[in-house]
């Protein structure tokens, strides 16, 4: 029997790989997940061994760290582990790529004014040096195509800056598409891949740039993560965090000229989150022995319990329900009831949700399982939507 078999068939073994299935139903992994067994054990088994060992000799500061470069490497199709740089938050890698490419007046960048803010902040502050900032007006939230972007960029644009999927409306974009149209012409691509990577395929063929932290659909610690930097151009985005780890400092002594370590390894200025890591490294295995297509796979056999309970209740859904821009994300709202309302209801009653707003301030609630939540939890959800509706 393999893994995602298992989940439906064998509930014991299921709360005991995810202890939150205990008490809750936990709908939330586009926002900050729940940890896997697997993931809690190796970081409190790092943090025994902080207790009692020398952690400046541990393997965590060797082996440790380029098997997990070598698991972010793997998910997301990069070509070497060193282009691999092990930092979170997300912001951080985006901000990293912001503040390091030189830049010119008159360069343009192309994004998304409503992807989460992480990914519209770093460029906005580029301004100050002369870079304008265009932003896609897609007709519904997130739902940027490659034409939209073909009909976007100009001879000015230098990159475009987009997330893998919105946050709010879980549309998934095309990475590859996008990222080879762009390739062609010589403009960078940068991704916010922390809404996709762990749960979807999230090539980096065709990208430049990937920030992701571990703690939504990898199934991670918070503050720990992976930015991808395609190796060449690695000279060209300059560090500007620096410290003893990133330039070359032997017997920590400070040199007299400042050169980078090889590889991605010239973004990490000093210790890394070694516990957070450590954590990621488990989920990472735990993804990788099941298969991210296959839990691609589940997610969106899942999407369609969702979707056609929510429907039948009239309410009404937001995401795309399928095809290549659906996701796991499935967000939605309701012609005439008090979603806050609902939200608390489940609060009260262990079913873990997320409550959104779009920019002209009308409300969302966001359901976003993983590959072990069961058409079993649905059906809980469902009786208590209808215990609400009928309240």
């Amino acid at each position: 029997m393999d893994y995602l078999t298992r989940l439906e068939s064998d509930e014991a073994w299921r709360q005991e790989e995810f202890p939150v299935t205990r008490n809750k139903v936990f709908l939330a992994h586009a926002a900050v997940t729940t940890l896997p067994r697997v993931v809690g054990e190796a970081m409190k088994e790092y943090t025994d061994r902080s207790m009692t060992g020398d952690l400046e000799i541990s393997r965590v500061f060797t082996d440790e760290l380029d098997e997990a470069r070598q698991s972010c490497a793997d998910l997301i199709g990069a070509a070497s582990k060193d282009e691999i740089a092990l930092l979170g938050p997300t912001s951080l890698g985006l901000s990293l790529v912001a503040e390091g490419l030189p830049w010119q007046g008159g360069d343009e960048i192309v994004g998304y004014f409503d992807d989460y803010p992480a990914n519209v902040y770093p460029w906005m502050s580029l301004k100050r040096q002369g870079v304008s900032v265009r932003f896609l007006e897609p007709e519904t939230p997130g739902a940027i195509t490659l034409d939209l972007v073909k009909a976007a960029v100009t001879s000015q644009t230098r990159m475009v800056a987009l997330a893998s999927a919105n946050f709010l409306s879980g549309y998934r974009i095309d990475v590859d598409a996008i990222g080879a149209y762009l390739q062609e012409r010589g403009i960078l691509f940068c991704v916010d891949g922390i809404q996709s990577v762990g749960a979807f395929p999230t090539p980096v063929t065709h990208a430049d740039f990937l920030s992701a932290d571990a703690h939504k659909w990898m199934l991670g610690p918070m503050a720990a993560g992976m930015v991808y930097v395609r190796r060449e151009l690695q000279d060209t985005l300059r560090p500007v965090l620096l410290g003893a780890w990133n330039v070359k400092s032997p017997q920590f002594i400070a040199q007299e000229k400042i050169e980078f370590e090889a590889g991605a390894r010239r973004y990490e200025p000093g210790v890394l989150n070694a516990v957070g890591i450590v954590g990621m490294q488990a989920s990472l295995n735990l993804l990788q022995s099941i298969g991210v297509p296959a839990i691609s796979e589940r997610l969106l056999s899942l999407k369609k319990i969702l979707v056609s309970g929510l429907e039948e209740r009239e309410f009404v859904v937001l995401s795309p329900r399928e095809g290549a821009s659906a996701s796991a994300i499935t967000t939605f709202s309701h012609p005439s009831r008090d979603l806050g309302a609902l939200y608390r209801f489940f609060s009260e009653n262990g079913v873990v949700a997320s409550f959104r707003f779009d920019r002209g301030g009308k409300a969302y609630l966001r359901f976003s399982p993983h590959f072990y939540n069961t058409a079993a939890e649905f059906e809980r959800v469902f009786e208590l939507i209808d215990r609400w509706l009928a309240g």
